[in-house]
C-alpha cells in the first residue's frame, strides 16, 4: 500500500512517531508540499493524507490509483469530497481530537484580555514594579469573570466545553445554536451579541456564517465586551473588527484564526488596539496532536480492513 503524506509538519514537527502509519504501507512523508508539486508527489499513491494541501476535482482526476484521502483535521473543505466520491475515493476526517485544548486556549485568550498576565509580567521585567511606591502595580483594568455573561455561538463539542469552563468561572452562559444548548440559555443570534460580556465563536464556516460578524453585529455589543474567535477566520469581517477596536466600540478581541494564514504584513488587525492574535495554535497541544495522529492511523486501518469509519462523502463503488 503506497501512502503519501503531503504536509505532515504541523501535525508532527518531530515530537510524535509516524511508525504506526508506516506499519500500514510504504510511506512518503513530506513536511510541506507546494500546490504545483501535489500531483507529482501523489502520482503513484493509493492513500493520500493532507492537512491544508488542496485536492481539487482536477487534481484528483490526475491520480488514477487513488483510493482513499485522509484529512489530518476535522474540517475537510480542502478536498473536493464530491468529486472524490464520484471516482470511488473515500474521504475521512478526524471529528474530535482537540476539544479540550481549544477550549483551554479560549480562556487563555480571555484571561489575558481581562487579567493582562503577560503584560504585567513584562512590566515587572521592565522595572515598573520595582520603581512603584505601592506594594502592587497595574496599568490596565482588571476584570473579574464571575457574574459576567458568556455568549457561545455554535454549541458543538467545543462550544459546550467552553460553556462548561465559563460556568466554572461563575459566568452565566447564553448560546445560539441550531440544536439544543444543555446548560445554557438558548437565545437568538443578535441577542447573544447584545447581552454578552464575552462572545466566543464556535460555528462552522458556511456561506451563511461567512462574514456574519460584521459592523452591524459588532455595533450590538457592549463597549466593555470582548470577542473571541478560535473557529474560522472568515467568520469575521476583519476590517470591521479593526475599525470597532480602534474606535473603542468593543473592549478587545482574542483571535487564533484569520481569513488568510499567515496574514500579510499590512493586515489591519495586527496593530489594532486591544487585539490579541495567536498563530492558529489552539489545536496544537502535543496531547491533541497525538490523538489526531492516532485517529488518522485508526481511520486508515479501518478502511484497509473493509470497515471504513469517519467517512465524510458518499462513495460510488468502483466498476
Amino acid at each position: 500500500m503506497n501512502i503519501v503524506v503531503l504536509d505532515g509538519h504541523t501535525l508532527n514537527p518531530g515530537d510524535l512517531s509516524w511508525e504506526p502509519l508506516r506499519r500500514l504501507g510504504t510511506c512518503a512523508i513530506h513536511d510541506r508540499t507546494a500546490s504545483d508539486d501535489i500531483v507529482a508527489r501523489a502520482a503513484g499513491a493509493e492513500i493520500v493524507l493532507t492537512n491544508k494541501c488542496p485536492l481539487s476535482a482536477g487534481t484528483i482526476a490526475q491520480l488514477p490509483r487513488l483510493r482513499y484521502i485522509g484529512v489530518l483535521a476535522t474540517g475537510h473543505n480542502v478536498v473536493d469530497a464530491a468529486a472524490a466520491g464520484a471516482r470511488g475515493i473515500a474521504v475521512a476526517n478526524v471529528p474530535d481530537y482537540g476539544t479540550r485544548s481549544v477550549a483551554q486556549h479560549v480562556f487563555a485568550l480571555l484571561l489575558e484580555l481581562t487579567q493582562h498576565v503577560g503584560h504585567h509580567a513584562q512590566m515587572v521585567r521592565d522595572g515598573r514594579w520595582s520603581a512603584n511606591p505601592d506594594f502592587c502595580y497595574w496599568d490596565r483594568p482588571l476584570v473579574e469573570l464571575a457574574g459576567l455573561t458568556l455568549g457561545v455561538v455554535g454549541f458543538g463539542r467545543i462550544g459546550r466545553a467552553v460553556a462548561d469552563l465559563g460556568r466554572a468561572f461563575g459566568m452565566d452562559v447564553v448560546a445560539f445554536s441550531r440544536g439544543e444548548t444543555p446548560g445554557a440559555q438558548r437565545v437568538p443570534l443578535d441577542e447573544v451579541f447584545r447581552r454578552s460580556d464575552v462572545v466566543s465563536l464556535h460555528c462552522p464556516l458556511t456561506p451563511e456564517t461567512t462574514g456574519f460578524v460584521n459592523a452591524a453585529r459588532l455595533a450590538l455589543m457592549k463597549p466593555t465586551a470582548f470577542l473571541l474567535n478560535t473557529g474560522r477566520g472568515p467568520l469575521i469581517v476583519e476590517a470591521d473588527l479593526a475599525a470597532a477596536l480602534e474606535a473603542g466600540r468593543i473592549a478587545g478581541a482574542g483571535l487564533d484564526v484569520l481569513a488568510v494564514e499567515p496574514p500579510p504584513a499590512g493586515h489591519p488587525l495586527l496593530r489594532a488596539k486591544h487585539c490579541l492574535i495567536t498563530p492558529h495554535i489552539a489545536w496544537a497541544t502535543r496531547a491533541a496532536r497525538a490523538r489526531l495522529l492516532s485517529t488518522v492511523v485508526a481511520n486508515l486501518a479501518a478502511f484497509l480492513a473493509g470497515r471504513p469509519q469517519n467517512i465524510v462523502n458518499p462513495v460510488t463503488p468502483r466498476s
